[in-house]
C-alpha cells in the first residue's frame, strides 16, 4: 500500500483523434521537465497515469501548474480486493466528521467480480458499519469516496484542480509584450494555457524607468516560467524612440505612436528568432490607446498574427486571474514602466491610419527599429 499522485488530463486531449498521442507526448514530457530535480517514478496503470514520490506535495504544486493537467488526486494504492479497498476507504472516511457521503466507483478491470455499482454499494455499506456520524447521499453530497479498479485499485477522495488547458509548446509561439502592469502576464498566461510557447518584450526607458522596474519585470516573467517551465525574456532600449517621438510628433498622438514603435520591435524580435505572432494585454476600452480606432493603428504595422487575450475583459476579471496565477502583488508594486511616463494630457482616441502614418513619417523609423534590436538583452536563465 502506497500513496501515489493520479493525474487527470484535461478533457479537451481526448477530443484530439489521431493526434491524441502526440498531444499525451508532450504532455508527459512537460510534467517530467517541470519535476527536473525531484525523486519521482512514473507509472502508467490502463491509461491512467500516476507518479510516485517521497514528496508529493511539492510534486502535486508543480504538476497542478502543468498546462493540460485537469486534475490531481492524492490515492493510495491497494490490492484489488474487496476487503482491502473497503479498509481503505474507511480510512478516508474517518476524516471526514460528520457530513453526508457516496461512493463512486470505476472498475476498468472487468475481471473483478463486482460491477462498479455493486462495488459502490459494498463499500458504502463498510464505510456505513464502521465510521459514525456520516449518511448517504447520492444526489449532492458533501463529500466523495472515489474507487478505481485497474490492475490494481485506487482509493482517493481528495482532489485538487489544476490548471487545464492543452500542453505547452502545441499550438505555435508568440511573443508577449509584457509590461509591469496587471494585464499583460495574465494574457500571457492565457495564451499558454492555450499551448502557445511563450518568450516575452520588455520596454525599459533608462533613467525614467529604474532598474527596479525591470527587476520587477523580471519577477513577472519568472512566476510564468513556473507554468511554462522556460521562458526568454528580452529587454528593447526605448528611450531614444520615446524622445524622438516626443521631439517631432503631435503631443496628443504620442501613445498611440510609442504603440505604433512597440509593435514593430515586437515583430523584428518574432521574425529573428522565429516566432509565429505577438500577444499584447490590451483591453478595448480600458485606457485611451486601446480604443478600437486605437488598436487598428497600432496593429496596422505588425506582420504577423496579434492576439489579445483579454480583448473582452473587464479589469476585475482579469485581476481575480492574476490573484489566482499569483502574478497580481508583484504587479501593483509601484515601479513605472515606459507606458507610463511622457503620457499626454489628451491622448487621441480615434486616431487614423493615414494621419499617424504622416505624422511618424518625419522620423527614422528604420534607424530607431534597428538601434534598439541592435542593443536588444536577453535572459534565458531567470
Amino acid at each position: 500500500m502506497r500513496k501515489l499522485l493520479l493525474i487527470k488530463y484535461a478533457s479537451e486531449i481526448f477530443l484530439k483523434g489521431l493526434n491524441r498521442g502526440s498531444f499525451e507526448n508532450k504532455l508527459r514530457s512537460n510534467i517530467a521537465a517541470v519535476l527536473k530535480g525531484c525523486k519521482f517514478e512514473f507509472t502508467t496503470d490502463q491509461g491512467r497515469w500516476f507518479i510516485y514520490s517521497e514528496d508529493l506535495d511539492e510534486v502535486m504544486s508543480k504538476v497542478r501548474k502543468v498546462f493540460g493537467v485537469a486534475e490531481v488526486c492524492i490515492v493510495t494504492e491497494v490490492e484489488p480486493s474487496l476487503e482491502a479497498i473497503g479498509a481503505q476507504a474507511v480510512k478516508e472516511a474517518e476524516e471526514f466528521g460528520e457530513c453526508t457521503f457516496k461512493v463512486v466507483s470505476n472498475r476498468a478491470n472487468k475481471s473483478f467480480p463486482l460491477n462498479s455499482m455493486e462495488l459502490s454499494r459494498e463499500v458504502g455499506a463498510e464505510v456505513l458499519r464502521n465510521v459514525k456520524g456520516l449518511k448517504v447521499d447520492v444526489h449532492k453530497p458533501e463529500r466523495v469516496i472515489n474507487v478505481e479498479v485497474r490492475e490494481r485499485a485506487y482509493v482517493y477522495s481528495k482532489r485538487m484542480k489544476a490548471v487545464g488547458g492543452l500542453p505547452y509548446g502545441t499550438n505555435g509561439s508568440t511573443v508577449l509584450m509584457l509590461s509591469g502592469g496587471i494585464d499583460s502576464p495574465v494574457a500571457g498566461y492565457l495564451m499558454a494555457r492555450r499551448g502557445v510557447a511563450l518568450s516575452a518584450l520588455y520596454f525599459h526607458s533608462h533613467p525614467y524607468t529604474s532598474e527596479r522596474a525591470k527587476e520587477k519585470v523580471k519577477d513577472l516573467a519568472r512566476i510564468l516560467k513556473a507554468y511554462t517551465g522556460k521562458l526568454t525574456l528580452y529587454v528593447a532600449p526605448f528611450t531614444d524612440i520615446q524622445m524622438a517621438i516626443l521631439d517631432k510628433c503631435p503631443e496628443n498622438e504620442l501613445t498611440i505612436i510609442m504603440r505604433r514603435f512597440m509593435m514593430r520591435l515586437a515583430c523584428r524580435v518574432a521574425e529573428k528568432y522565429n516566432v509565429n505572432s505577438v500577444t499584447t494585454g490590451e483591453s478595448i476600452g480600458q485606457v485611451a490607446s486601446q480604443t478600437m480606432e486605437g488598436l487598428v493603428v497600432s496593429t496596422d504595422v505588425a506582420d504577423r498574427p496579434v492576439f489579445r487575450p483579454l480583448v473582452a475583459m473587464d479589469k476585475t476579471d482579469i485581476m481575480d486571474i492574476a490573484r489566482e496565477i499569483g502574478s497580481y502583488e508583484t504587479s501593483i508594486l509601484p515601479y513605472e514602466d515606459c507606458c507610463t511616463i511622457f503620457v499626454p494630457k489628451h491622448p487621441k482616441t480615434k486616431p487614423r491610419v493615414d494621419i499617424i502614418r504622416k505624422s511618424e513619417s518625419v522620423l527614422d523609423i528604420d534607424r530607431l527599429v534597428d538601434e534598439a534590436m541592435d542593443k536588444l538583452e536577453i535572459y534565458e536563465d531567470l
